[in-house]
C-alpha cells in the first residue's frame, strides 16, 4: 500500500472523529512509520483568552491522537489492510493504555504540527513516540504512548 492510499483511507476516519472536529486536529499525512496532524488554535482552546496559550489538556489529547493513528497506520502497512471495512474492524479495538506528556514550553503559536512514529508495533501492544511542535518548528511538547491494538 502506498502512502497516499493509506491517507486516502484514513483520513476520513481521523478527521471523521468527534473529538478531533472539537479540537480541530486533522490528518495531513502517514507511513508505515508514523502519521502528522495540523491544528489551527481557537480561543476555545486556550487556558487564559489573554494569554493565548494552548491549553495542556488540548496538547496532551492532540499526541494521543497522533499517536494512536501512527498505530494504526503501522498495522495498515504491516497487515495490508486495504478496505475501509478491515481498517475500522482494527480501528475498533484501539485504546490507549498509557500516555507520558512532557511539556517543554508554552504552548504558543498560529499553527502546530504533531509527528508519531512508531517504536514498536506487536501483534496486540503499540508503543509510539509523538512530537509538538508550533509553526517555527519550536518543540512544545513530547509524548510516548501504549496502545491496545487488538
Amino acid at each position: 500500500m502506498t502512502p497516499e492510499l493509506a491517507l486516502e483511507l484514513l483520513k476520513p476516519i481521523a478527521d471523521g472523529i468527534p473529538f478531533n472536529r472539537v479540537i480541530g486536529v486533522t490528518l495531513e499525512s502517514m507511513s508505515a512509520t508514523g502519521a502528522e496532524m495540523v491544528v489551527n488554535p481557537r480561543e476555545e482552546l486556550t487556558n487564559n483568552p489573554h494569554s493565548g496559550v494552548l491549553h495542556g489538556g488540548v496538547v496532551s489529547s492532540i499526541l494521543d491522537v497522533v499517536g494512536g493513528l501512527s498505530a494504526l497506520s503501522a498495522l495498515v502497512f504491516d497487515r495490508e489492510l486495504d478496505t475501509l471495512d478491515s481498517i475500522l474492524e482494527t480501528f475498533l479495538k484501539f485504546g490507549t493504555v498509557d500516555l507520558r506528556v512532557d511539556y517543554l514550553r508554552p504552548g504558543l503559536g498560529e499553527r502546530f504540527t504533531a509527528f508519531g512514529t512508531v517504536m514498536r508495533s506487536g501483534r496486540r501492544i503499540a508503543v509510539t513516540r509523538m512530537e509538538f511542535h508550533n509553526q517555527d518548528g519550536t518543540l512544545l511538547a513530547t509524548g510516548t504512548g501504549t496502545y491496545v491494538t487488538g
